[in-house]
């Protein structure tokens, strides 16, 4: 490790007002190429919207070469939509069908890549019903513009709405009741990404191609463990998008998402266990202590780090607390 998670947070955070210079035509000048990547599955009600916000940027700034939609065979016609608005459309399961039908998302992604052209490749989720031009520009703005970085998340605050009524941070469930608590506590290295779920990154095609793919609903927290092991936490950045609405999920949905979170973080830590090497003391002082939760939040004022003391004793069992007391009263 050469850089603490404090560090990290104050290098590579930044807000999609850094790089509006890209949506004014900036990125023209710019010799590397990308390809957006939209997996969609039964989103006849926004993917139109989000291709025409794409054409309208693309019209200013050349800044995507290339749109790929990768559809679910949706029965809601998503894909003639699509095709319809100038995207690339492939079914998910036409694409490397020697390794047989799609899997879900993650396996949508990694099949993305067999018909992908550009140095960068972007994903975002197609059922935004707010998709807005910064989401692109600032997600690529620190592949474009720094060389050092390999790997930029998106970060935003996830508004909820129920029966008319918006909570403005209730969004985001599986993310801050699952695979953050998990983060912190098996790689505390990630614990500065506010979004680690989000939909909305960008990587070099090289280094999206070295690392596996997991098909499910883990691929994003599995890509987050595998793209830090591979190039570290310093070549990894985030933006701040402010906001994103996008579709909420019934609860025993969240649980199933939860469980895929969790099965493929698993897999990643029995494999550290017995593979990754350890840390040297000098790395060890940059880590948060065992007690200290780190939690990244997207608030109104920007991207924030917050600690809290999440102090945990074990006390013995109260059977042998009890005895040990009326030992001392004997030997008294």
């Amino acid at each position: 490790m050469n850089i603490t998670v404090w560090e990290w947070f104050e290098q590579r955070s930044f807000h999609f007002r850094d790089f509006r210079d890209l949506a004014e035509g900036g990125a023209t000048r710019n010799p590397l190429t990308t390809t957006l990547v939209l997996p969609t599955r039964n989103v006849a009600d926004t993917i139109g919207p989000i291709l025409d916000t794409v054409a309208q940027l693309n019209e200013r700034t050349g800044l995507i070469e290339q749109v790929v939609v990768v559809d679910a065979d949706s029965a809601d016609g998503t894909a003639d939509i699509a095709r319809s608005h100038g995207a690339e459309v492939y079914s998910e399961n036409e694409l490397l069908p020697e390794y047989g039908g799609a899997h879900g998302k993650g396996d949508a992604m990694w099949r993305s890549l067999s018909v992908a052209r550009g140095d960068i490749v972007m994903y975002a989720d197609a059922d935004s019903t707010d998709f807005q031009e910064h989401f692109i520009y600032g997600t690529l703005g620190p592949l474009l513009t720094d060389p050092g970085v390999q790997f930029s998340k998106a970060a935003y605050r996830r508004p909820f709405t129920q029966d008319g009524k918006s909570v403005v941070d209730g969004g985001g469930r599986v993310t801050e009741l699952m695979a953050k608590p998990l983060l912190n506590f098996y790689y505390p290295e990630l614990a500065g990404f506010v979004q680690p779920l989000a939909g909305e990154f960008a990587a070099r095609r090289e280094l999206l191609c070295s690392i596996p793919f997991v098909t499910g609903y883990g691929v994003e927290i599995a890509m987050m463990v595998d793209v830090l092991t591979e190039v570290g936490l310093s070549a990894m950045a985030q933006v701040d998008l402010e906001y994103r609405q996008n579709r909420h999920q019934a609860l025993w949905d969240l649980t199933r998402m939860s469980s895929a979170v969790l099965r493929a973080l698993g897999r990643r830590v029995d494999v550290s266990e017995r593979e990754r090497i350890p840390y040297a003391p000098e790395d060890v002082l940059a880590l948060p202590r065992p007690d200290i939760y780190l939690h990244a939040v997207a608030t109104e004022n920007g991207l924030r780090l917050d600690e809290h003391l999440n102090e945990q004793l074990e006390r013995p069992a109260l059977t042998h607390v009890l005895l040990s007391g009326r030992e001392r009263d004997t030997v008294a």
